[in-house]
């Protein structure tokens, strides 16, 4: 042989462990997304806008080395099930969910293929995972609120309508983070002269008549708990609250965006930017289980000024107000 062509063939050989390396680094991922919303609602698409930018910036393309499902099982318990089959079936190589009914069906239908979640509160409460610290099993994510933020909204509520006697908190029984929320603001109510009604609404069709029927008597207010319901539905939800009066804070600023008077609660964009890191460390070989339940520390109150709100007191938790003209 040549020393021209021995050389050529060397150079070859040296460049396949090179070439061998990229085509890994580009295989194709696979990841399951499954929403507890409904896909034409403006909210989540940003939201999910969100995610695929900030995986973008970790390096994961669509369409390049990342294939996304998308699935939306809206306030539906059986859809989100239905859904949650059939990406177990697909078998990704991660699944992200968002609210706690979505999460639940996800974990009976897998516990092998990694999870991250996002909008879901109480999750060691609500048994999905061992510890804060270290989750175990397949799952982890991102929390939104802990229990103990019924008191908080609770608190917001009384300082923005100081003439609030009896308060509904608006919940769905079957989600244990709702009944913890409820506790916590029943715990704060005493101090603050308050009575707490819990206010059952398992679907649409529910939420003005448990409404109505507390609007009855005087001095009324009102909590609504995060869930896919509240958020598929917070038209309706709104709505109710405006035509009865009712004092009301919600969970997330895009409420106040939609008319509500005024909200307390985490930016839900830069948590799924947050919960993006997760999916990126899991696809490159972390354990799901060995990364740790990240818990909000900045929250944001948004009031809606045309729904004239006089004041608003100051917090111990930090947070950042931003009005609604």
């Amino acid at each position: 042989m040549r020393r021209r062509d021995f050389i050529a063939v060397l150079s070859g050989a040296a460049a396949w462990p090179l070439v061998a390396h990229a085509q890994q680094a580009e295989r194709m991922r696979r990841i399951g997304v499954l929403m507890g919303f409904d896909e034409r609602d403006e909210v989540w698409q940003s939201y999910l806008t969100s995610l695929k930018q900030r995986l973008q910036e970790l390096g994961w393309i669509e369409g390049r080395n990342l294939r996304i499902y998308y699935r939306f099982a809206g306030e539906s318990t059986e859809r989100a099930r239905n859904a949650a089959e059939e990406l177990v079936a697909l078998a990704p190589d991660l699944i992200f969910v968002s609210t706690n009914p979505v999460l639940s069906a996800v974990l009976k239908a897998t516990r092998s293929i990694p999870v991250v979640f996002t909008w879901v509160s109480d999750a060691m409460g609500s048994g999905f995972i061992a510890s804060l610290a270290h989750p175990g099993g397949n799952v982890t994510g991102f929390h939104n609120f802990e229990p103990e933020f019924g008191g908080k909204w609770l608190q917001v509520l009384k300082d923005a309508a100081p003439g609030v006697r009896r308060v509904a908190v608006l919940y769905i029984p079957e989600i244990s983070a709702h009944v913890a929320f409820l506790r916590a603001a029943e715990a704060a109510s005493t101090p603050l002269g308050i009575t707490i009604v819990p206010a059952v609404a398992r679907e649409a069709a529910d939420v003005d008549r448990v409404l109505s029927a507390f609007a009855r008597e005087p001095n009324g207010g009102l909590i609504v708990t995060p869930s896919p319901l509240t958020g598929t539905r917070r038209d309706v939800i709104i709505g109710s609250a405006a035509r009865l009066r009712l004092p009301a804070i919600y969970p997330f600023g895009f409420y106040s965006a939609d008319g509500g008077l005024l909200s307390y609660g985490i930016n839900e964009l830069e948590l799924v930017r947050g919960a993006a890191s997760y999916v990126d460390r899991i696809l490159r070989g972390e354990k799901p289980g060995d990364l740790p339940i990240q818990l909000p520390s900045k929250f944001q109150l948004v009031i809606n000024l045309k729904r004239q709100m006089r004041s608003v007191s100051q917090f111990r938790t930090r947070c950042s107000c931003a009005p609604i003209m």
